[in-house]
């Protein structure tokens, strides 16, 4: 019995188990935690931002603005305060749809656009589409796209800028009256496809008054005296300075005879002057947009276009593998030359352990800003100096390692001393008659062990005393003249945009690209060369619109602009301060210009597929030569220059000038395929007397040389007879 009760039991202690275990409630699954939305520009960024915030937020990219006027009409209310009509930007449909879902999911919408006007508008109009409320403390800037710096930005976050978002926006409106406007006037008048803006029409005028300059340009004879000089065993270099103590100018051959017939050649020069001194020489300031751009051109052969693409993507984070993604330089679009006192003690830090306490600067270096500066940001530099660029070399693709080098180099250079040369300088003279000799030594590299900007090279003098005596070896008097100011380079096109105040950080590389793209400038080599049709569309829109192309203008404009966004203007009424006058000038342009006929030019020989007459033609890219029965016949030709040299390769073909897909300019020969002979310098027509190889000529500086390829043959240089 005993038994059979505890039997009872445990079974009842089963079923009760049972029972319990079938009316065991389900466990609560776990409410979803809502993220933190962070909305930037670009999804390289928000790639890198993401790792650097955390699981609690989600980062997407808007992929640049999503709103803007409509390109089919001019989208500006003329009656209604030129109130612009936004709408939403083809192809973005996608992204707006993305940025909806995301943002109704969030907990906290945070805007994370660029730190500039354009950053700020496209913050307002995606705060706009997503119905956020503009007044909510929800935009976030950084300068630089690293850890530290995007964590505090969050610490820091504030209310969209108004006053910036109307300087945006006055810019794009007045921008859009002028360009919708003047353009359907070009394509009436001269022809279809062609396009007129504010601050390209500037840029324009600055390279076609430039051209106006070179052909206008009357050269004018002048001579030197170059001469050496021995004191001892040392020889030095001197020129002729001037007669009695005076400074003289030699304008043609006589007064260098006169001046020759002056000396005795047994008879030694006296010093008669010594200057010795110790002269420092000052790094140039860390890089702003302007100067970044002008260093990467000349020392790079860098594009605008090419240097700001690459700043971007180093702007926006390069993976550095154990490190991850990491933004190797601060924000790109500046104009201040200002650095932080973090970035300038981490410098001071890195100089001092990397070349020694002497090479770093004591006291705080401050760079003057232009006077129409906006000082938003620091300049361009690295956001670490430890990341150096021999640390890079294998993360980094070549371009990219060559322009963080520039800038990396350009800031580390400013932070440092000084480098100090001792100079001296000796007038010799005989007979009332001074030659002078100057002469520099470099005491202490200060910052030049990391960046020159200066070729200079040291020039060694012998030590001498006034009083003391020289005698001069041998002369040589050249014939020179003066040279015609230099074409347009990009890189001084974006000075001379700086310098006139025309046009902000964000616009040179797209203006300049504007103008090529239009076929209104060529570039030949390095040099920006305006086209006929440049020329044309330039002297109409000057004669019937002068204010658009006047400098003083657009900079006037300009500096209003920069009053919006300071809040001491209205934008409405800026727009509408240059928009009525320029709308006078419209209607009086509409009825007075005239159609322009570009008319088509004979060729001078027969279309090769139909027999007809070839003329020279105008198209989108500039003058080729096409078939005189088009449409019916579609044959044409790239227009080549013969430079009247026989092939050196093949010997039946015609050297021809030519131009690589990137404008550069080469020779080759005319029976190519057949014959592969190039050269990117221009070949003559003479063979080289040592070893019969083909001579060219090659540009420098001095003058056109005349060398052998093989590298055992030179001449003289010979100065170019008309500049380029």
């Amino acid at each position: 019995m005993p038994t059979k009760a505890k039997d009872t039991e445990s079974k009842k202690t089963k079923a009760a188990k049972t029972t319990k275990a079938k009316t065991k409630k389900p466990r609560a699954k776990k409410s979803k935690v809502k993220k933190d939305l962070v909305i930037v520009e670009s999804p390289a960024k928000a790639h890198t931002i993401e790792k650097y915030l955390g699981n609690k937020y989600h980062v997407i990219a808007s992929k640049g603005h999503i709103r803007d006027l409509p390109k089919s009409q001019m989208g500006v209310d003329l009656d209604n305060n030129y109130q612009p009509k936004y709408i939403s930007i083809r192809g973005k449909g996608d992204t707006i749809k993305e940025l909806k879902a995301e943002a109704k999911k969030a907990n906290k919408v945070y805007l994370a656009s660029d730190p500039d006007r354009e950053g700020e508008a496209i913050a307002w109009h995606v705060a706009h589409v997503l119905g956020l409320d503009e007044h909510d403390k929800n935009r976030v800037t950084f300068n630089e796209v690293t850890k530290d710096a995007v964590k505090d930005a969050f610490n820091h976050a504030r209310t969209i800028d108004m006053d910036t978002v109307d300087a945006q926006q006055a810019r794009r409106v007045l921008d859009r009256l002028v360009g919708y406007s003047l353009s359907p006037i070009l394509w009436s008048k001269v022809k279809k496809g062609l396009s007129a803006g504010r601050v390209q029409s500037v840029a324009l005028k600055l390279v076609i008054d430039r051209e106006k300059e070179i052909k206008a340009f009357k050269p004018v004879e002048y001579w030197t005296i170059e001469a050496e000089f021995a004191h001892g065993k040392s020889k030095f270099q001197g020129s002729f300075y001037g007669l009695k103590g005076k400074k003289a100018d030699l304008p043609n051959n006589k007064a260098v005879q006169d001046v020759l017939a002056k000396l005795d050649k047994k008879k030694p020069f006296a010093v008669t002057k010594v200057v010795k001194r110790e002269v420092k020489r000052q790094p140039a300031a860390p890089f702003t947009t302007s100067t970044m751009q002008q260093e990467a051109n000349r020392r790079l052969n860098f594009r605008t276009s090419k240097t700001m693409s690459i700043a971007q993507h180093l702007y926006e984070g390069v993976s550095l593998g154990r490190e991850g993604t990491v933004g190797l330089i601060t924000y790109m679009r500046t104009d201040s030359k200002r650095i932080s006192p973090v970035a300038r003690a981490e410098a001071a830090k890195f100089i001092d352990e990397e070349y020694g306490a002497e090479y770093a600067v004591k006291k705080e270096r401050h760079f003057k800003n232009q006077e129409d500066a906006q000082d938003a940001h620091e300049a361009v530099r690295p956001t670490s100096v430890y990341r150096t660029p021999k640390s890079l070399e294998k993360v980094l693709t070549k371009d990219e390692l060559r322009l963080y080098t520039l800038i990396w180099s350009r800031f580390v250079a400013s932070e440092m001393t000084p480098a100090v040369f001792d100079t001296a300088r000796y007038d010799l003279t005989q007979n009332d008659v001074t030659f002078r000799a100057s002469g520099s030594v470099m005491k202490f590299a200060g910052y030049t062990k990391v960046y020159d900007n200066r070729s200079d090279k040291n020039v060694a003098l012998p030590d001498l005393a006034e009083g003391a005596e020289v005698k001069m070896t041998k002369s040589d008097n050249k014939q020179h003249f003066t040279q015609p100011p230099a074409r347009y380079t990009e890189a001084s096109l974006v000075r001379a945009l700086e310098e006139n105040g025309v046009g902000r950080p964000s616009t040179y590389a797209p203006t300049i690209q504007n103008i090529q793209s239009r076929n209104y400038v060529k570039l030949e080599g390095k040099a920006i060369v305006p086209t006929e049709l440049g020329e044309i569309v330039d002297g109409l829109v000057e004669q019937f619109f002068p204010d658009i192309t006047s400098v003083d203008y657009t900079a006037k404009v300009e500096n209003d602009l920069d009053e919006v966004e300071k809040g001491k203007e209205e934008w409405a009424k800026v727009v509408d301060r240059y928009y009525k006058p320029f709308s006078k000038e419209l209607e009086k342009a509409d009825s007075e210009i005239q159609k322009i006929q570009i008319k088509d030019q004979p060729a001078g020989f027969d279309c090769e597929i139909c027999g007809a007459p070839m003329l020279i033609k105008m198209g989108r890219y500039g003058k080729f030569y096409g078939c005189s029965r088009f449409p019916d016949c579609r044959h044409t030709q790239t227009i080549v220059k013969k430079i009247g040299v026989t092939c050196p390769k093949c010997g039946k073909g015609e050297v021809l000038e030519k131009k690589s897909k990137k404008g550069r300019k080469f020779y080759g020969c005319s029976r190519y395929p057949e014959c592969d002979f190039v050269s990117w310098d221009k070949p003559i027509a003479r063979a080289c007397p040592n070893d019969g190889h083909f001579l060219v000529e090659k540009k420098r500086k001095d003058g056109i040389v005349v060398l052998c390829p093989n590298g055992d043959y030179k001449e003289e240089p010979q100065e170019p007879e008309e500049a380029e």
